[in-house]
């Protein structure tokens, strides 16, 4: 037999660390190649890693909620033939440990309550084994909570359901009230309402990417009001459209046919800078970013090759992107090699702001709220549906010309759909 360590692999892009969030087997469990093991946390999303041996799980080598830098030891597998049973001393009530070679398992990683062994008439073996307490029940936010607030699970009484820990109980115990309970002092002494939230995953990642954003590259931004009421007529008639069936076309979808159409005639925007050689990049194909809010914080997955895409095949492709990204799915070769960004902060009902853009790239386009408002059309005040567009790009490599250009020919576009056509 063979104790073979599983090292945390880069799960994306040149990624170098990434957060134990729950592991999916105990020790003891029999584990096949390609069966789950551990859900990790890295900067971009959320990732399962399947096993790359047959065997059985001799040790966890890192705690949920722990930071392990790739390439470290994360779990230690047994391979090879099982070896002959032989007697066990008692363990704690209700479980039996399974040594290495205690017998086979049916092969699954889900945790299971342990049968005791029945006795076998061979001599003991002198063997140490130390009882296995039971592992708290409760869920990877509750443990993390318990962590941060210096609160051991093994002592707090649990009132959830089936005896799972909640957060009201681990709350309890850091701050103990009327109702006894064991509890553990707190990490440090904030004033009393205060509440420390752990930065890590995808928001440390967003915070250190805009803060380098902000003072590498030389931000200019330009707005533009535009009467898209023509836009918002062509919206409606999309979603009565049967090649649409299924989705739901919206101005967003539109905004994002015209970014890509400006884009090609205005190459110098999907571009990045290469800080290294000090290069300006020009990129083939447009990857287009859509910034989408999640309870882990802003991911920007992207298109790729948004060009060669058709209307319909678009919509879908937004609206598979966003959909993943808020159930924290989005792999990290989704959020990698995108070359112009859309942020839409009208669902928030705000008129525009000051986006700062995704490095390297060159830009990004914020789109404010679609609403109506008195508009002279057509030598007469009449209500329209307007929106506020600002563009933010890189100074070291868009001017202001090309940058006005760009931002005009989109705003041209949205006002009137069918110039589109003539361009």
């Amino acid at each position: 037999m063979t104790v073979e360590l599983f090292r945390l692999p880069d799960a994306g892009e040149g990624l170098t660390e990434a957060e134990i969030v729950s592991w999916r087997v105990a020790v003891g469990d029999v584990v096949a190649v390609n069966d789950p093991i551990v859900e990790i946390e890295t900067a971009k999303s959320l990732v399962e890693l399947p096993s790359p041996y047959a065997g059985s799980v001799t040790e966890l080598l890192v705690p949920e909620g722990a930071t392990v830098r790739v390439g470290e030891p994360i779990i230690a597998v047994t391979t090879g033939p099982p070896a002959p049973p032989a007697a066990v001393p008692p363990a704690a009530p209700g479980r039996t440990p399974v040594l290495v070679g205690y017998g086979p398992r049916a092969a699954s990683t889900v945790r299971r309550r342990r049968v005791a062994a029945s006795p076998v008439a061979v001599a003991p073996v002198a063997v140490a084994v130390a009882p296995v307490a039971d592992r708290p029940l409760a869920t990877p936010p509750v443990r993390r909570l318990a962590r941060d607030l210096g609160v051991d699970l093994r002592l707090v009484p649990p009132t959830g359901r089936d005896g799972v820990v909640t957060r009201a109980d681990v709350e309890r115990a850091a701050h103990p009230g009327p109702v006894p309970g064991p509890v553990l002092p707190v990490r440090a002494p904030d004033p009393p309402g205060d509440t420390r939230v752990p930065v890590s995953g995808v928001r440390r990642a967003t915070a250190a990417a805009m803060v380098a954003s902000a003072f590498t590259a030389p931000h200019v931004t330009e707005w533009v009001q535009v009467d898209v009421t023509r836009t918002v007529k062509l919206t409606d008639r999309l979603r009565r459209d049967p090649a649409f069936e299924g989705l739901r076309p919206s101005p967003l979808l539109l905004v994002a046919r015209v970014v890509v159409l400006a884009l090609g005639r205005h190459p110098g925007l999907n571009a990045s800078w290469d800080g290294a050689t000090r290069e300006i990049v020009l990129h083939r194909a447009v990857n287009l970013g859509i910034a989408v809010s999640t309870p882990r914080g802003l991911v920007v997955p992207n298109v790729k090759d948004a060009a060669r895409l058709a209307l319909p095949e678009l919509a879908g492709a937004l609206a598979a992107l966003a959909d993943t990204a808020r159930t924290g799915r989005t792999t990290p070769a989704d959020q990698s090699g995108g070359t112009f960004t859309i942020t839409n902060v009208g669902v928030f009902g705000v008129d525009g702001g000051t986006p700062i853009l995704n490095p390297p790239e060159a830009g990004i386009l914020a789109v404010g709220q679609i609403r109506r408002l008195p508009w002279v059309h057509r030598g007469a005040v009449r209500p329209r549906w307007v929106t506020t567009l600002s563009l933010s790009f890189d100074h070291r490599l868009v001017d202001g010309d090309l940058g006005s250009r760009f931002l005009a020919d989109v705003a041209g576009v949205l006002h009137d759909p069918a110039t589109a056509l003539l361009r």
